[in-house]
């Protein structure tokens, strides 16, 4: 029987190499070893007691520990992944931690290793060994954090009435939207309702971390200044109409410090109202990086809809009076027909949350339990 000779038009000989898919899984966990666990340890450093005598620092870049070689590293895995699999055990490696503890009754800090645990590892095949059994960790599809603009058409007239969500990666939920009678509110971390005009006066009481603030007393010529260019039409002025929801105010005392403590009011109306307190509360809730963070790739998202890439660095992950003072423009510029809302179905506006981000939020939360229990235990010693 003769042999069939078949002719090739192939431009080339060798097939395409096919490409290794679980890549994404591998450097993602690699990523989280190496980068991911060191943002964890510069989060809760340093631990300090309620009386400040104590102080505990993990791996991190504080001044304090200049000169102390503070790291963590992983020790070789007790067995190998088949035999993890025969035994029904876990694969998993120690995770070992140089901290550093500074107190007040002796000269010299402390400097110690400590064991932090076992921790699963993952294989080469890209899945994990738990208790003898492959586990995977599969990424996840979710709308990425930064901020979504949104219209609602008024029923008696079909104009556009505009909202706009800001969306942490970690932290507090404000909510924007455009009533009816032409003024602008915000909902606060799914909470009470304030006239924007009024969080924008509390702003001013607190420095943003940028330097170059844009509010500075809070008046009501410094706020209509910033939106004279775009609340411009006579028949709906959205600025105006939200200044006159706001309660009276002194004319004597400080419009910044009486904007503040009214918005604490409205947001904890059964504790205390004291300008401390106050600015506490809204540091920890919108410029704390422990409590707030709109993550690399929501800074850069709303840097590029607000066009602020000249303004606020990538690095710089809380909000700054600047991201609320262009999210308001925007909004009006919606309302006068000037531009359009986002399509919050386009996947441009969705990420993929890879395996080591997914471990790095469970293990903040580990973590954040830990600092509570060393805190507690460093006011009974």
């Amino acid at each position: 029987m003769t042999e069939r000779w078949t002719k090739s038009y192939a431009s080339t000989t060798q097939p395409m190499a096919l490409p290794k898919l679980i890549d994404v899984q591998l450097e993602s966990f690699e990523h989280f070893i190496n980068e991911s666990l060191s943002e964890l340890f510069e989060e809760i450093s340093p631990i300090e007691s309620y009386s400040g005598d104590l102080k505990l620092f993990f791996p991190c870049s504080a001044p304090e520990v200049d000169g102390f070689d503070l790291n963590y590293w992983f020790g070789e895995p007790k067995y190998s992944v088949d035999e993890c699999i025969d035994r029904d055990m876990s694969y998993s490696a120690p995770l070992y931690v140089k901290a550093l503890l500074y107190s007040t009754d002796t000269d010299q800090p402390i400097e110690q290793e400590i064991f932090m645990g076992d921790f699963p590892l993952m294989t080469p095949a890209g899945t994990f060994v738990i208790n003898g059994t492959e586990r995977v960790v599969v990424s996840q599809l979710i709308r990425s954090p930064g901020v979504y603009f949104e219209t609602e058409e008024e029923r008696t007239t079909g104009r556009p009435l505009a909202m706009a969500k800001l969306i942490p990666d970690r932290g507090a939920w404000m909510e924007f939207e455009t009533r009816k009678t032409d003024y602008l509110t915000v909902k606060f971390n799914r909470k009470r309702t304030v006239p924007v005009t009024l969080f924008l006066r509390a702003l001013a009481a607190i420095e943003d971390g940028l330097g170059n603030q844009l509010l500075k007393d809070g008046s009501d010529k410094e706020i209509l200044a910033l939106f004279e260019h775009v609340d411009t039409n006579g028949e709906h002025l959205y600025i105006a109409g939200s200044i006159e929801q706001e309660p009276p105010w002194d004319p004597d005392k400080s419009l910044a410090e009486q904007a503040i403590l009214e918005f604490y009011k409205r947001m904890r109306p059964g504790d205390p109202p004291t300008i401390d307190n106050a600015r506490e509360y809204l540091y920890e809730q919108l410029y704390d990086s422990r409590r707030y963070d709109l993550a690399r790739v929501g800074r850069y998202k709303m840097n590029k809809r607000l066009n602020l890439q000249n303004i606020v660095p990538l690095e710089h992950r809380t909000i700054t009076q600047h991201d609320i003072v262009r999210l308001v423009e925007r909004m009006i510029k919606i309302n006068n027909g000037q531009e359009g809302p986002d399509d919050i179905d386009h996947l441009g506006n969705r990420r993929v949350k890879t395996v080591g981000e997914l471990l790095q939020a469970k293990l903040r939360v580990g973590l954040r339990r830990m600092e509570r229990v060393v805190r507690e235990r460093m006011s009974i010693r």
